[in-house]
């Protein structure tokens, strides 16, 4: 099978998820084909099934903005041509699923088509796909899409919610790979963020305001009052401003707080931890909490989106109401001060994350490829 992956190069979510499933089917044999505006973050190149193919933008000072979605449908219409490919994968709607629409519809025109699976990743569908300049480009390339996918039962019933979509939505949940964790931990490396009376918490994200830094901070404060602690945070954003205002007026906490910016070595960090702090306004699956609790690391979180599908209350970590900083830092307190319940939830926590592996998700995922092409050939020897 070849399969082509449009996706964002970016280390968000869509991008890693879409990376990481492209790499696992090469490695199952399959022929993949990264289409985006660069190489994907973690992408692996050295693998001979996979092949990477940049869009390129001309820029002509006649537009504003320049025609990235003209540029990627042509660039995909060349590689379905080129390399004879059997289906198409877009993770996101816009701009992904529309360019491969239009993609489509250039190869009709020489009486070829290839189908096309859509993932729904979150911010397309809650944030994006809303606003009045998209929704309608955003809900017919949906429903032009041969099979629909959503990373949660959350985000699918958002999707129905906000949109008329006319086909069914099949959750196939975001995975992890176990076995780049590695379940014995290094003293020495966590000395090198804590000393031995003290715990770790930890949060990664891109630092958008829909991730609330805010909270992460106010919540670490009021924990530091309980319980002698760092703060580890990992990642870059708009929100970093709001980080050093911060510390400005916390002095005291300044030596108590370590920023990282982006690593390459997170599984190893997050394996270091104690609690990860996830109190995010919106998420649609909670992939950065699945790595944590991969790594043996208890989440407190809020109860957004599609998080209480990955984190269980009372058993992984502890889920409040988004903006509720005192019953977050009453839980992690509850915490961090039980031994033997933060081993408990350590254990409980890879237990849950287990159930995600990429070796229960990935047979999902190519099931549902040849599900898709047996239809989409199916229906057009009716057509004939």
């Amino acid at each position: 099978m070849k399969i082509g992956i449009l996706c964002y190069p970016t280390y968000g979510g869509s991008g890693i998820v879409a990376t990481e499933l492209g790499m696992s089917l090469a490695d199952k044999g399959f022929e993949v084909h990264f289409i985006s505006s660069a190489l994907p973050a973690r992408l692996d190149v050295t693998n001979p099934n996979i092949f990477f193919h940049k869009v390129n933008v001309q820029t002509y000072p006649l537009f504003q903005y320049q025609p990235y979605d003209i540029a990627l449908s042509s660039m995909i219409y060349r590689v379905v041509n080129l390399y004879k490919l059997d289906i198409l994968h877009a993770h996101y709607a816009i701009p992904y699923a529309y360019a491969a629409f239009t993609a489509k519809q250039m190869l009709k025109a020489e009486n070829k088509d290839v189908p096309l699976v859509t993932t729904l990743h979150g911010t397309d569908i809650t944030l994006v796909g809303q606003h009045p300049s998209y929704k309608h480009a955003v809900e017919f390339s949906i429903n032009q899409s041969d099979t629909i996918t959503s990373v949660s039962e959350s985000l699918k019933k958002d999707t129905l919610q906000f949109f008329d979509i006319q086909k069914n939505i099949q959750v196939i949940t975001n995975f992890i790979d176990n076995s780049v964790f590695d379940e014995k931990g290094n003293a020495c490396q966590r000395k090198q963020f804590a000393s031995d009376d003290e715990k770790i918490l930890i949060h990664v994200s891109n630092l958008r305001p829909v991730k609330r830094i805010q909270d992460v901070l106010e919540i670490f404060k009021n924990v530091n009052k309980k319980v002698k602690s760092k703060l580890i945070i990992i990642g870059e954003g708009p929100e970093m401003e709001k980080i050093s205002e911060f510390m400005e007026n916390n002095p005291e906490l300044i030596g108590k707080i370590k920023l990282l910016g982006k690593v390459n070595d997170l599984y190893r960090i997050l394996q270091l931890s104690d609690v990860f702090l996830l109190p995010s306004e919106q998420e649609s699956f909670g992939l950065a909490a699945l790595e944590a609790m991969a790594a043996r690391t208890p989440v407190i979180s809020s109860n957004a989106g599609g998080i209480p599908e990955v984190n269980i209350q009372g058993e992984t970590g502890f889920l409040a109401e988004t903006g509720n900083i005192e019953a977050m830092s009453n839980y992690c307190i509850k915490l961090l001060s039980d031994d033997n319940l933060l081993e408990e939830m350590k254990k409980n926590a890879k237990a849950q994350a287990i159930h995600f592996d990429l070796k229960n998700i990935l047979p999902i995922y190519i099931d549902m490829y040849e599900t898709t092409i047996t239809k989409f050939e199916e229906a057009k020897y009716k057509e004939v």
